[in-house]
């Protein structure tokens, strides 16, 4: 069943059946704490990524784990994931390997971009378009572009396991996703709403699905 729920997610993000909305302007509100509300986003992904960028705003009080953005594969449920485990702390995994970036001097509303880069296995955070220290991992691997992209949950399988005390609860805007590397003016740009080239997952023409309680306002 959960094999057959795998594919049936994966053919639905490259059926083109959900229509591309334009959200600038607008926000995904993740009103309360639920194991089931998401957001199912489908980046157009045609090869597997030896690099990925992303970027997104959110905003939460939350001071236990929650996932901010969750990339999961068939063959690794944390493919490509943005967690955040606790206040002044970001952890980003790719191939179900973690590196955890301190953050300081924390906002209600924050932007953050993550970027990774396979051949040299580096990453780099930025918070509010400030850079952290760069830190690697999985050196020559490639993120998978048969998956399931979630919001809002952290998932255990791909489209699901969702775990209650890993749930967002808050506001997220703003989320792009690219297969190339940001340099800091391209931070600077995204966090301004700037347009950027490369981009596989477009805020302004977004395909998604939402799932239980999610709201959008603006």
């Amino acid at each position: 069943m959960e094999k057959l729920q795998f594919w049936l997610l994966v053919i639905a993000g490259f059926s083109g059946a959900v229509a591309q909305t334009d959200l600038h302007g607008k926000v995904f509100v993740f009103p309360k704490v639920t194991a089931t509300a998401h957001v199912i986003l489908k980046p157009r992904l045609a090869k597997p990524l030896w690099n990925v960028s992303v970027c997104l705003r959110f905003g939460c009080d939350l001071t236990r784990a929650y996932s901010l953005f969750s990339y999961a594969t068939k063959a690794k449920d944390n493919d490509f994931l943005l967690f955040k485990p606790k206040p002044g702390s970001l952890s980003l995994y790719v191939g179900g390997e973690q590196v955890t970036f301190k953050v300081q001097k924390e906002q209600a509303q924050v932007h953050v971009c993550a970027s990774w880069e396979s051949a040299t296995g580096i990453a780099e955070l930025w918070v509010n378009g400030r850079p952290l220290p760069r830190k690697g991992l999985k050196k020559g691997y490639s993120v998978g572009n048969q998956g399931v992209l979630v919001l809002g949950q952290e998932q255990d399988t791909p489209g699901g396991k969702f775990d209650i005390n890993q749930s967002f609860v808050g506001e997220i805007t703003d989320v792009y996703m690219w297969d190339t590397l940001l340099s800091p003016d391209e931070v600077s740009l995204a966090m301004n709403n700037g347009v950027l080239p490369h981009v596989i997952l477009d805020w302004r023409a977004l395909s998604y699905e939402t799932k239980d309680y999610v709201v959008i306002k603006p």
